[in-house]
């Protein structure tokens, strides 16, 4: 098993795999608004009949979804081990009020905990190198895992990290990280109807949507009232999450000052911009993908054209052009 996730072999696979894909043709140009979701474990990463097809929906509507990699998940449960272990410890530990002098029982004390979080510790940075090294093999244009430490810290206000069940704070933590870093523009949590512990997430959010004006939130639940009705209420909301993305396209492209076919007709000349597997800078404040795009390509072309001005200059150096 170890050999079949760490030998050559696999390595092999994963760049078979970014090969293929990457014969592909895509136009990053299209506004497309930024769709995170969230909510119930299993809801949230199937693709089926238990969440209406939710993926399939969303994509023909023309949004892009963001689904949150399992590898969360568990980064979540080693965090909460961590955080469990060191809340409990003034009642687990050997040697309750041990005096200053008394050295060994406070090296028992100590040591008791840091074994137990060293061990996790060590199983939080192997599960994020393993799965960071498949991205890399990947392509190297996944999202890394968001630290857990800041997704506790942002949910906090809002949801208490141990109050327990499903996701924990997980969906409070994600919509707040998300909105705050403009990594989407719009947070759809999706779980099966009567799932208590999202329902509970979903109560707390209306504190969180009121602290962040500019936030696009909606819960689904996979009910009996079925999925016309679920898929309506998708649309309604995607329909304010398009306006925000097309504002934050206008507003990007405007400030490049070039025009939506200059832009296109220098992707025309660079076939390696229309690969998907191409890496976009991401821009701080900047949600959408086409947005990123557009400013990434103005700063290629403003290269291009001050290397094309400047090789026409006897002895002038000439930076690489992009």
């Amino acid at each position: 098993m170890h050999e079949h996730l760490w030998g050559k072999d696999y390595l092999e696979a994963l760049h078979t795999a970014r090969e293929r894909l990457d014969r592909i043709e895509v136009d990053r140009t299209k506004v497309k608004p930024v769709v995170k979701i969230t909510g119930e474990f299993w809801a949230q990463i199937t693709e089926g009949d238990g969440n209406f097809h939710m993926f399939d929906f969303l994509e023909r509507e023309g949004a892009q979804v963001i689904v949150e990699p399992i590898a969360t998940w568990v980064a979540y449960l080693m965090y909460q081990a961590k955080a469990h272990a060191i809340a409990k410890w003034p009642v687990n530990r050997p040697h309750r009020n041990p005096e200053w002098y008394e050295l060994k029982k406070n090296l028992a004390n100590y040591f008791g905990l840091h074994k137990k979080l060293w061990g996790i510790g060590f199983g939080e940075k192997a599960w994020q190198f393993f799965y960071h090294r498949t991205i890399k093999n990947m392509g190297g244009i996944t999202h890394h895992l968001v630290p857990q430490t800041e997704l506790a810290e942002m949910a906090h206000p809002f949801y208490n990290q141990f109050a327990r069940g499903g996701e924990g704070h997980l969906e409070v933590g994600k919509n707040v990280y998300y909105t705050v870093h403009k990594l989407c523009h719009m947070v759809l949590a999706l779980k099966p109807f009567g799932c208590m512990p999202s329902s509970q997430s979903d109560g707390v959010q209306s504190a969180v949507i009121n602290k962040f004006k500019d936030m696009i939130f909606l819960p689904i639940e996979t009910s009996g009232e079925g999925e016309v009705n679920a898929h309506s209420r998708v649309q309604m909301a995607l329909g304010e999450a398009k306006v925000k993305a097309k504002t934050e396209f206008d507003q990007c492209l405007k400030s490049t000052g070039k025009s939506l076919d200059e832009i296109r007709e220098y992707i025309a000349e660079h076939p390696e911009l229309r690969r998907p597997f191409y890496h976009v800078p991401h821009r701080e404040g900047v949600a959408g993908t086409a947005a990123q795009f557009v400013l990434h390509v103005s700063d290629r072309m403003d290269r291009t054209t001050l290397w094309r001005k400047r090789s026409r200059v006897p002895g002038v150096a000439v930076p690489n052009a992009a």
